[in-house]
């Protein structure tokens, strides 16, 4: 089904993005990247680009390059954002970018005949869970203006399916971690720092008194759980929850990637929690299962080993990397 079909990937240098791209560039696809790489990296695609993997560094909110662009596409995946801890410095600029643009490139898509439009959403539009596990019917409480954004990028795609019956699909992803995750600036997140702190020999920060839950998926699965979707005749109009199906408190997380790195003793330092964090995460995966037959298929320590292994490999040294390192990355 990949013969002769365009796909355009927003943020597909990003984390997530650019195991999206990976596994569409194995099936050899036709692949258009646009990241304007504030927090993507080109090195995140160096191995794959080529005549059919284009990088377009490029911002999302320039509407006639996206109009441009979108000419021929047949699918659009649609990731990029700016993070949780940037909507609390620049709120204005994350609803700018998550929402706002959001709207605009459905309407490009449309105008395109693009054939489908896959909004890759967030756990974080829930809020805290008010039950668990949490099914795609759960409330909508978001906690930040990052969540507040991606639900109206939710309600954007939904629309466009109801009022014009265009082709679109919601995808909520739960964390993620794995090779190519950030531990810098806003963008970083609990596990890469825990792993280069442990490392290190320096505390694992733990904002809170680490009861907060997670649900926590390689990046690996996310990214085929976010293409399965993403193709599927099943889930047209559809929104779907992309986890593992499992919570860990994040001061047990902590505790487990330091039996990883083989620093059990590793140091725990708890400070204040952070502003707008949610509580509780934990998802309810039946509906993906149902439709697309998905299923993760690496458990935690499985993936924190190949985490581990892929910054080895890097060949720099944790020291270097903690340098990037933003502990309170909330502030501007």
């Amino acid at each position: 089904m990949f013969e002769n079909k365009r796909f355009l990937i927003t943020g597909g240098a990003g984390f997530i993005g650019s195991e999206l791209v990976h596994q569409l560039a194995e099936k050899d696809a036709e692949i258009i990247v646009v990241d304007n790489l504030v927090n993507g990296k080109r090195e995140n695609l160096d191995d794959i680009l080529s005549n059919k993997v284009v990088l377009e560094v490029e911002d999302i909110r320039d509407d006639e390059l996206m109009t441009k662009l979108m000419q021929g596409v047949d699918y659009v995946f649609h990731l990029a954002c700016l993070g949780v801890r940037h909507s609390i410095h620049s709120p204005l600029e994350n609803h700018e970018v998550n929402a706002t643009a959001t709207l605009k490139l459905l309407i490009r898509a449309r105008e395109a005949g693009v054939k489908r439009f896959v909004y890759v959403s967030s756990s974080e539009v829930y809020g805290t869970a008010h039950q668990v596990p949490m099914t795609e019917e759960c409330p909508t409480y978001p906690h930040t203006v990052y969540g507040s954004s991606k639900l109206a990028g939710d309600c954007y795609t939904r629309a466009f399916w109801t009022t014009h019956k265009y082709p679109t699909t919601v995808v909520r992803p739960f964390n993620s971690y794995g090779p190519r995750s950030h531990h810098e600036g806003d963008s970083g997140e609990a596990i890469p720092k825990f792993l280069l702190r442990a490392l290190t020999e320096k505390p694992m920060i733990v904002f809170g008194d680490g009861t907060q839950t997670r649900d926590f998926t390689f990046v690996a699965d996310t990214a085929r759980g976010i293409l399965e979707a993403g193709l599927s005749e099943n889930t047209l109009g559809e929104t779907i929850n992309i986890g593992y199906g499992e919570e860990f408190a994040i001061k047990d997380l902590a505790k487990i990637v330091a039996e990883t790195v083989g620093k059990p003793e590793a140091p725990i330092e708890h400070i204040e929690p952070r502003p707008g964090d949610v509580l509780r995460l934990y998802s309810d995966i039946t509906k993906a299962r149902e439709l697309i037959g998905f299923s993760p298929r690496i458990n935690m320590r499985e993936g924190l080993k190949r985490l581990l292994e892929w910054y080895q490999a890097q060949g720099i040294n944790p020291e270097e990397l903690l340098r990037n390192e933003t502990v309170r990355n909330w502030e501007k």
